[in-house]
């Protein structure tokens, strides 16, 4: 990608923002990566100068850089005026969206017209979707074979003082859910053709089932991961012609006590999601109907210093030369994902990586621009390897002939 013509190679948008800050200080530390032979030109961007400065002498002080504030462009810009959002972005190589919006809208909307122009949108490019989808890329990779199939099991961990979500999380869980009608009708709309079904039909677990390898229970993953995943797949075997992969996602919830919290909690959730009073009042009190997971407050840093999560992988599929039409598959394959907590420090990471990837992969990505999930985007990529220099780990647990 050119990137002599602009003057900041990235540009974190809405970095006043309380995810917005993490991915800011990311970019600062990736600035001065002893791997890079020159410094890297770039800039926040915001509604508020004044906030946009708190962010990066906040950065300053947390990363030990008096200096930063002086080395940072700072370009002020709002949503509600699309002129300003036009000069941002000519400033700029890749803009690291920390606002918005939804990706399938987007891909629908925008794909001819970004491929036009040679532009490359991709979403889902934090810890929602980058582990989960090139973590099924890395499997099938990895596998000595076809893969046909993988589940997921996200395993989030705490320390002694537990968990806790900003609501900005929480506030787009609501506004997603509130919208399924209208996503539902976008999906029919594309009339897209069925992908082709390779081995056995991957079956679906329980809403509450108990995974033998983990040792635990889980329960259906409600985030973006499967369709992302689904997408990718689908953009993988349309136009690389690669074999698709089946899959589904889980989160697990240790004991019995966990279960029965967390199913009151959706309950609650689903029944108030689907009306108008009903989505203001969770969003008034994420605290008080997510049971304490949500908050206005978001986690303190000794949270944030303290979590990780484990991402584990069974996949299964076919040795090499075996048909998949009538036998059954004969390999098993396990992975893991790690990394440290997936939200303010996983998905900064994740999201500037990728545009690292941008930026220095450019021969490897699509051809042509368009609007991309990272696994279509990114599949030919050095990504996987930048990731697990920088503390999101891919790795083979275990690998078996059946």
């Amino acid at each position: 990608m050119a990137t002599e013509q602009r003057p900041f190679h990235l540009v974190v948008f809405g970095a006043s923002g309380f995810t917005g800050q993490f991915v800011t200080e990311e970019v600062a530390r990736e600035q001065v990566d002893p791997e890079r032979s020159s410094r890297l030109p770039w800039a926040v961007a915001g509604r508020s100068r004044e906030k946009l400065q708190r962010v990066l002498e906040k950065a300053a002080l947390k990363l030990g850089r008096p200096t930063l504030s002086s080395e940072v462009g700072i370009i002020i810009c709002d949503i509600a005026n699309p002129a300003s959002l036009d000069e941002m972005a000519k400033q700029a190589t890749v803009v690291l969206n920390c606002v918005g919006p939804f990706l399938e809208l987007m891909q629908l909307k925008y794909h001819e017209k970004a491929a036009d122009k040679g532009v490359y949108i991709i979403g889902s490019s934090g810890f929602d979707s980058i582990p989960a989808d090139l973590g099924v890329i890395y499997t099938r990779n990895k596998m000595n074979g076809t893969l046909t199939a993988v589940e997921s099991f996200l395993t989030i961990h705490s320390g002694p003082e537990g968990l806790s979500i900003h609501d900005g999380t929480w506030k787009s869980a609501i506004y997603g859910f509130g919208d399924q009608s209208n996503l539902r009708k976008l999906r029919n709309a594309s009339n897209l053709k069925p992908v082709p079904l390779i081995g056995p039909k991957l079956k679906r677990r329980w809403p509450i089932s108990y995974c033998r390898e983990l040792k635990g229970y889980s329960i259906p993953f409600m985030g973006s991961d499967v369709s992302v995943v689904k997408r990718t797949q689908r953009y993988l075997y349309e136009n690389l012609e690669e074999s698709p992969v089946q899959y589904a996602a889980y989160v697990t919830v240790g004991g019995i006590t966990s279960v029965i919290k967390l199913m009151f909690a959706g309950l609650f959730f689903l029944f108030f999601v689907r009306f108008g009073i009903g989505r203001q009042l969770l969003i008034k009190f994420p605290w008080f109907f997510s049971f304490g997971y949500f908050s206005k407050q978001g986690p303190t840093q000794k949270q944030i210093d303290a979590a990780s999560f484990t991402l584990t992988f069974f996949g299964q599929g076919y040795s090499q030369g075996l048909g998949t039409d009538k036998n059954k598959p004969n390999i098993k394959i396990c992975t893991q994902v790690k990394g440290p907590e997936a939200g303010y420090v996983a998905t900064p990471i994740a999201m500037v990586q990728a545009a690292m990837t941008l930026l220095n992969d450019a021969s490897d990505l699509p051809k042509a621009g368009g609007v991309f999930t990272p696994g279509a985007a990114f599949s030919k990529t050095k990504l996987i390897d930048r990731l697990n220099k920088h503390g999101i780990e891919f790795s083979v647990i275990s690998s078996s002939e059946v």
